[in-house]
């Protein structure tokens, strides 16, 4: 079945998978608003880059960046490869994350839609992500559906 979704952006915004030079774009302060990023260099980022980029079949990382270029949303799919159903692949959304200033102009809605028409172009069978309760209904509105529980062990 396709997903039928589309991307909406305001005028100037554009949805990209990263660059290296997001680093110094806004990159890390959008996503601290999800989670704690802790002190990374630059040379910590581009190696890290480095290794997406070396398999970009398997991790998709994406921002949308704002009229002056400014990173304002994140966004990574991974794709991992099954043995399950004649090995197809299965995404996960990971690490969504929206700037404060620029909550509220639908720009989570725009990236867990355009990271999921990344993994219709990779052939994935399906797309999971893990939520809080809270955004159950967001995620519903973005076309998920609630597949289950989520089940953790933290180190």
């Amino acid at each position: 079945m396709p997903y039928t979704k589309e991307i909406t952006l305001p005028e100037g915004y554009t949805f990209r998978r990263l660059e290296k030079s997001d680093y110094n774009n806004n990159y890390r302060e959008t996503l601290q608003v999800l989670t704690t990023v802790g002190e990374i260099s630059e040379s910590k980022f581009n190696d890290l880059f480095e290794n997406w980029n070396a398999l970009p079949n398997i991790f998709h990382p994406h921002v949308i960046t704002n009229e002056q270029g400014k990173v304002v949303a994140t966004g990574m799919l991974f794709v991992e490869k099954k043995l399950i159903h004649e090995c197809a692949s299965l995404g996960h959304i990971e690490d969504i994350s929206v700037a404060k200033s620029e909550q509220g102009k639908k720009l989570g809605y725009s990236m867990i839609v355009g990271l999921t028409k990344v993994a219709q172009q990779q052939e994935c069978y399906k797309v999971v992500l893990d939520c809080s309760p809270h955004n159950v209904g967001f995620y519903e509105k973005c076309g998920y559906g609630n597949g289950g529980n989520n089940m953790y062990i933290k180190f």
